[in-house]
Formats: C-alpha cells, sequence, structure tokens
C-alpha cells in the first residue's frame, strides 16, 4: 500500500500548467501498488520510493488518457435521460459528469456538453485526455498490504460483501462504509 501527497499541473508547451488535483497529508492518494490501479506510467514514476522521497515527474498524454478523439463525443437521443418524459435538471445540466452503461453493460462515464430538444451531446472523453500531467509531491507510506487492503480494492470490501453496488449516491460506493470500492477509485 503506498500513500502519497502530490500537485497534479496540466498543460505545459505555449501555456502556463494550471493546478488540476491536490492530494494533501489529510486526504493523501491512498492506493495498492501493481494491481493496475493507478496510470502504469504513475507507478513506475513511484517504484521504489520510500517514506518521506519526494517525487516530480510528468506523463505524456499517450501515457496518460490518450489524445483527446472529437468522435468521442455524440449526440444521444433526448429521451435515454428523460423519466416520464422529464429530464432530472438537479443531474442533467450542462457540465456534468454522468454514469451510462453501453449496450454490453460496461458502465462509462460522460459529460454533457449540449442539451437540445430531440438530443444531449455528451463527450466520453476522459477529462484529462490530450492533456500532459506534472505531478510534485512526496511518499507519506509504503507498507505490505493486508487482506482488507486486498479485498476494499478489488473489488471486494473488508465488510464480506463481494461487490458493491457502485450507486451514483452513493459516497464510498460499499454499504459497509469502507470506503473501499475499487469501482469509484
Amino acid at each position: 500500500m503506498v500513500s502519497v501527497t502530490y500537485d497534479l499541473f496540466v498543460g505545459g508547451n505555449d501555456e502556463e500548467p494550471e493546478l488540476m488535483e491536490q492530494a494533501t497529508a489529510q486526504n493523501p492518494l491512498t492506493f495498492c501498488f501493481g494491481i493496475g490501479m493507478m496510470l502504469p506510467e504513475f507507478e513506475n514514476n513511484l517504484r521504489g520510493l520510500k517514506q518521506s522521497d519526494t517525487f516530480q515527474f510528468s506523463i505524456d498524454s499517450k501515457n496518460a488518457y490518450g489524445e483527446y478523439d472529437d468522435e468521442n463525443v455524440v449526440a444521444l437521443p433526448r429521451s435515454i435521460f428523460e423519466v416520464n418524459g422529464e429530464l432530472d435538471s438537479d443531474t442533467i445540466f450542462e457540465g456534468n459528469v454522468v454514469p451510462l452503461m453501453d449496450s454490453d453493460g460496461n458502465r462509462l462515464n460522460a459529460q454533457i456538453v449540449e442539451i437540445a430538444d430531440s438530443t444531449i451531446t455528451v463527450d466520453f472523453n476522459h477529462p484529462l485526455a490530450g492533456e500532459t500531467l506534472h505531478f510534485k509531491g512526496s511518499v507519506l507510506e509504503v507498507r505490505e498490504a493486508t487482506d482488507e487492503d486486498l479485498a476494499a480494492f478489488q473489488g471486494g470490501c473488508s465488510c464480506g460483501s463481494d461487490g458493491c453496488s457502485c450507486g451514483v449516491d452513493e459516497e464510498d460506493g460499499c454499504g459497509c462504509g469502507s470506503g473501499g470500492c475499487g469501482c469509484h477509485s
């Protein structure tokens, strides 16, 4: 198990890098190293670091979330977002990210780009697609994973549940409150 703090900046080249995200000592990023939770290049840059070590590295878009693809912006029928002929304005609004499911049952997140009379245009690109990621931070902890850690990060949870319901309203993704559902990582 690894816990780190970091500042994540995006951009570069022609633009000033912008602070996108922070993991602080009070709210660190904690993950199980080597099971595919994180970008492979992120883990490669942390490999061999120990508690109190600092790091600074960049990951280009090709090794992060890929290039932005205009074909991933799709106009869908408005009716698939309606319940009893109405849109839920608390959920369906421009800029919001909504969970969707494809015809094979795969869960996808999409950002609502435009709401029109008969269609809703969504963007399936990762929010950081096309961006170079710049990380600067430090290692808070490195330790062996416990059975509970592994269960929480591999689809189960430490309460003994064999999965989670992945409900949109559940903050931790698991009914037990452990915060350990891999679906929300």
